[in-house]
């Protein structure tokens, strides 16, 4: 497996714990943890392989961190580099968009000739609408740690034993 990237906001608390979960879930496999907050084209062309940590901020938007990396990242050459994308989200304060920053990011990834991995199912969520949701499942794990926090040690396990065998 080639060295994998995990790119999340070290400033928020909620994002870090997850991110430390899927790190410590790889067990011997080594991850570089990058801040979203810092990163830079030239950082980021080191990997082939990435974890990307994508909160749903406000009405269904991406983190300023990763807007202000947006035309950067838009410019970037992803044919031949893998993404599996995480986020946390509100499904109950925020039916209408839940999660809507995977699939912002996903639409960006895909645009740009990555390939995305770690689809999970939307079973066990109550929403009305979401843009990371394809066929019936997420493009990503989406965890809600407002309402079903009990679920994410669960749903973090089950996404890090498909990812790690999808990853090349």
């Amino acid at each position: 497996m080639k060295k994998i990237a995990i790119i999340y906001s070290f400033n928020t608390v909620k994002s870090q714990k997850a991110a430390k979960k899927i790190v410590a879930e790889f067990e011997e496999t080594q991850i570089d943890m990058l801040n979203a907050e810092e990163i830079t084209g030239e950082s980021f062309r080191k990997y082939d392989n990435f974890i990307l940590s994508l909160p749903t901020w406000f009405d269904g938007e991406l983190p300023n961190y990763w807007d202000e990396f947006v035309p950067e990242f838009e410019d970037l050459a992803l044919k031949g580099k893998t993404f599996a994308l995480f986020g946390l989200g509100d499904q109950k304060g925020y039916p209408e968009n839940f999660g809507d920053a995977l699939g912002i990011m996903a639409e960006m990834i895909e645009n740009g000739g990555g390939k995305i991995i770690g689809s999970t199912s939307a079973k066990g969520y109550t929403f009305e609408n979401s843009l990371a949701l394809r066929d019936g499942e997420f493009v990503g794990l989406l965890l809600d740690q407002e309402n079903q926090p009990k679920l994410s040690a669960k749903r973090i396990k089950d996404w890090v034993t498909e990812i790690k065998q999808l990853f090349p």
